[in-house]
């Protein structure tokens, strides 16, 4: 069975392509809270090339990340004497390349702890000692780090960060009066200096010095990390008593950009707490009006209407947690994917929230490191069902990505299970069903309460009919997937997977054929596309039509058992019978199912009829 259903289910996991399905579901969690929407919400990225902080790139390419980061490390002087070995006779070589193999594979942890023994056999090594004690900070071990402190004439990668470290773990957690004189002495310095700036007010409010904390804000910097730090300086007046001030702050630069929805809101909930609840309710209205998912302002709403308390004002050390949450939402704004985990491992140990956790789950999947990710969606708690059940999905996906089945459905279940009323967490679990061929029990989610509704959204309706049709129940399937096609006439895949639909079931094949044209003309990229056209023109033999298509389908796809099956059919009908063979034998090298192996070994054995195109009778429309 092709790959289908993930990628619409991955549209849904954000409740972001459909908004009528977070709808169903009532009210969600606001996704703003900690890093605050604008300019980016890590947990809307797709994982990226990660741009690393110590590089073993060739010297070209080096040389042009150096120029973003750091100047170049000195190559270390070849050394003639034996590799070092430990009292387990593990070489120092072999633990650095186990500590990058394991690093690479996902498992920061463990790569972190054979780095630090590779650096403690060879201390002289530089790079060696850079690349330990960065992946330290990658898995927040900060005692390891503390083992193998940079030189201070070392990377500024390293070295600025282990300042930034120094002054925070002090700041929260031991001297903050040291940690502030360090900071006003020297100010941490590129690559880190916007996370130094957004900390450094917090680090002298928790030393006592006012003075420093509420320094106004200089205007050097992007919009989005003046208006940052002119959040934070309001959050700063409101904690020394100074309400008046605070909200002048905040009005201002919820003025400004993209930015000014997120800001208002905290503009309402500052005048909730300062005891002036009609200008507060006034405002959440107008918010609500301009947009009806705010939910931090319909929660807003809902709290005054009800007569409930305000929301407390964050302490100090959730204040700092989210001011380098916000540095490393702008670290990833600029595919900076290690300097966003660092600083959210610092913000989790300065103010520990599930909130914080999933977005850094997020960041550690940006960076390729997968298996920690997956341990920071574990942690995430209960206390949100909504929170607990978006990192359980994000898991699911993550495991049915890595073909782990069985942990994908488990994880999938956890996500259903803990808010049933969640119309993501159904889709999720229906489309971990479809793709484990379990029909039945997708089914079952898909017809139950909370997505099969009046106003249920059409990739619902989408997902349904392909299971529909997954089970030969073809009219129904029909019916599902034109409704999906009434509500988004020009969506690709509907269009690729009800026009193959109609072409490869012999029925309705120039219509199909039409339709999958559309799909092709909105993703000529797609390799799935691209087969489904081929199909389309052999079925209407138009075999010499076919094989070009057919020829791109296969370079885009080139692993699809189904697709090079196409293609030899093609091949055959235009009388190329040994190119014809040889997609063939490629199809049996590829593991086919069941039904297609038999046929096509039929095809090896017999060929093919020029007068009669064939297809195997259980084929599934190839969607992505």
């Amino acid at each position: 069975m092709p790959r289908h259903l993930l990628a619409t289910s991955a549209i849904l996991l954000a409740l972001s392509a459909a908004p009528a399905l977070a709808q169903e579901a009532g009210p969600q969690a606001p996704s703003d809270q900690s890093v605050l929407g604008p300019p980016v919400d890590l947990r809307s990225l797709e994982p990226v090339p990660p741009r690393p902080l110590i590089d073993d790139t060739a010297p070209e390419e080096e040389a042009e990340a150096s120029a973003r980061l750091a100047e170049a490390e000195p190559t270390e002087p070849y050394d003639p004497r034996p590799a070092p070995r430990d009292a387990q006779g593990r070489s120092v070589y072999g633990l650095f390349l186990a500590g990058k193999v394991a690093s690479a594979i996902g498992d920061p942890g463990v790569g972190a702890e054979y780095l630090a023994d590779a650096y403690e056999l060879s201390p002289e090594q530089g790079r060696l000692r850079d690349r330990a004690f960065i992946s330290s900070l990658l898995v927040g071990d900060l005692d390891l780090a503390a083992r193998i402190p940079p030189e201070a004439d070392g990377s500024p990668v390293t070295v600025e960060a282990a300042h930034l470290v120094r002054a925070v773990r002090g700041a929260f957690g031991g001297d903050a009066r040291r940690a502030n004189a360090a900071l006003k002495a020297r100010p941490i310095a590129q690559p880190h200096a916007y996370a130094g700036r957004i900390i450094a007010p917090w680090v002298a409010a928790a030393a006592g010095d006012w003075t420093t904390a509420l320094q106004p804000v200089g205007t050097e910097g992007d919009a989005a990390s003046v208006a940052f730090g002119r959040y934070f300086r309001a959050r700063l007046l409101e904690l020394r008593g100074r309400p008046d001030e605070a909200l002048e702050e905040l009005r201002a630069v919820s003025l400004d950009g993209a930015g000014g929805r997120v800001f208002r809101v905290a503009v309402g909930e500052l005048l909730e707490r300062d005891g002036r609840r009609d200008e507060a309710l006034a405002l959440y209205n107008e918010l609500i009006a301009a947009d009806p998912n705010n939910f931090r302002a319909i929660a807003g709403k809902a709290r005054i209407e009800a007569g409930e308390r305000p929301p407390p004002a964050p302490t100090l050390r959730e204040n700092a947690a989210e001011a380098l949450a916000s540095a490393a939402a702008l670290a990833a704004r600029e595919r900076l994917n290690e300097f966003a985990v660092l600083y959210l491992r610092l913000s989790l140990g300065v103010s520990p929230s599930d909130e914080t956790r999933l977005v850094l789950a997020q960041a550690l999947q940006a960076a390729r490191l997968e298996e920690a990710a997956r341990a920071e969606y574990a942690r995430v708690s209960t206390e949100n069902p909504q929170m607990y059940a978006e990192a359980r999905q994000r898991l699911a996906a993550s495991y049915q990505e890595a073909d782990r089945p069985d942990q994908a459905l488990a994880e999938a279940r956890r996500a259903f299970e803990v808010d049933p009323t969640n119309a993501a967490a159904a889709y999720n679990l229906a489309a971990v069903f479809t793709e484990q061929e379990r029909y039945a029990e997708a089914l079952e989610i898909l017809d139950g309460p909370t997505l099969n509704t009046a106003r249920q959204p059409w990739p619902v309706r989408f997902q349904r009919g392909a299971v529909y049709e997954s089970m030969g129940r073809n009219d129904q399937a029909e019916a599902e997937l034109w409704a999906a096609l009434q509500s988004e006439p020009n969506d690709p895949q509907i269009l690729n997977y009800l026009g193959y639909m109609w072409v490869d079931h012999g029925t309705r094949v120039d219509q199909g054929a039409e339709m999958i044209a559309r799909a092709v003309d909105a993703e000529p990229t797609s390799g799935h596309y691209q087969d489904s056209l081929g199909w389309a023109r052999y079925r209407q033999s138009r075999f010499e039509e076919a094989v070009p298509i057919l020829e791109l389908a296969v370079s885009l796809e080139p692993a699809n058992a189904e697709i090079n099956d196409h293609l030899g059919d093609a091949y055959w009908q235009v009388g190329r019978e040994r190119e014809a063979r040889f997609q063939w034998e490629r199809v049996l090298a590829l593991d086919p199912d069941d039904d297609r192996r038999a046929e096509v070994e039929r095809k090896l054995s017999e060929g093919l009829d020029p007068a009669a195109p064939t297809t195997v009778a259980a084929a599934t429309p190839p969607v992505t």
